[in-house]
């Protein structure tokens, strides 16, 4: 019994060895290929000119300079798409424009107020930017991924943008927490005072909810509006918190 347990062992070494063998002649079997193909992408683009590529074992890895940090992303998924790559490594540098980290966060911050505006999620919706190095900082709550996959976007074709780190949590699915959303929108709206704030999409009172917890986004003019706005949503049935986190300007 021990000699046959033995010999199992045995022929299963003998097997691993040889498909270790096999694996090996294969690997980088088609580099010289991806090679050929991940150039003629890159040349093919005038904004990818400056970009250089090499492949080891089906992993291309591009290196060079871009203008934008959206034509790094772009040349990665153009790689991607080439047969038989295995992976991309995006070590290019963004060279372009360089602009105060002040003035790129304020460009920012008014690009992405504007961004959405006339859409029925808009105000539920909470997306802030920070800047530092010229590497921006996306943080907040969207109701889905189209609202942070589009501050992305606006971010990436920016001059000035160096990388981005985006940190946007997108909300779980909630008829309940819809239902809240909705009916809070309506207490702070339907306010005779606070429903100005409704005639300025670009700058609404932002309601986010969580798991039937509430918070409050944005700017009001008075601590009277900061107040009152917490007093409607505390108002609405079904809530389990509000935080008032309204800054008044």
């Amino acid at each position: 019994m021990a000699t046959m347990k033995k010999q199992a062992m045995a022929v299963a070494l003998a097997l691993a060895f040889l498909l270790s063998i096999s694996a090996m002649a294969t690997t980088g079997r088609y580099d010289e290929q991806i090679q050929q193909a991940a150039s003629q992408k890159l040349q093919k683009a005038k904004h990818l000119q400056n970009v250089s590529s090499s492949v080891e074992d089906g992993i291309v890895t591009l290196t060079g300079t871009v203008n934008l940090y959206q034509d790094k992303l772009e040349a990665a998924k153009q790689i991607k798409k080439v047969r038989e790559v295995t992976g991309v490594r995006n070590d290019i540098t963004v060279a372009g424009a360089t602009v105060a980290d002040g003035q790129l966060q304020q460009k920012l911050a008014k690009k992405l107020a504007y961004d959405r505006v006339g859409y029925y999620d808009n105000a539920f919706n909470y997306i802030a930017v920070s800047v530092n190095d010229g590497v921006v900082t996306l943080t907040g709550d969207a109701v889905w991924d189209v609202p942070a996959d589009s501050a992305v976007g606006i971010v990436a074709e920016t001059p000035g943008v160096k990388d981005v780190v985006d940190d946007v949590r997108i909300l779980p699915v909630s008829n309940f927490d819809n239902s809240i959303r909705v009916r809070t929108a309506r207490a702070i709206y339907h306010d005779a005072v606070l429903g100005r704030y409704a005639s300025d999409p670009v700058d609404p009172i932002r309601i986010v909810v969580d798991n039937g917890h509430v918070t409050l986004y944005g700017t009001v003019e008075s601590s009277m509006d900061k107040n009152l706005a917490g007093i409607r949503a505390n108002s609405v049935p079904g809530a389990f918190s509000v935080e008032n986190k309204l800054v008044v300007d």
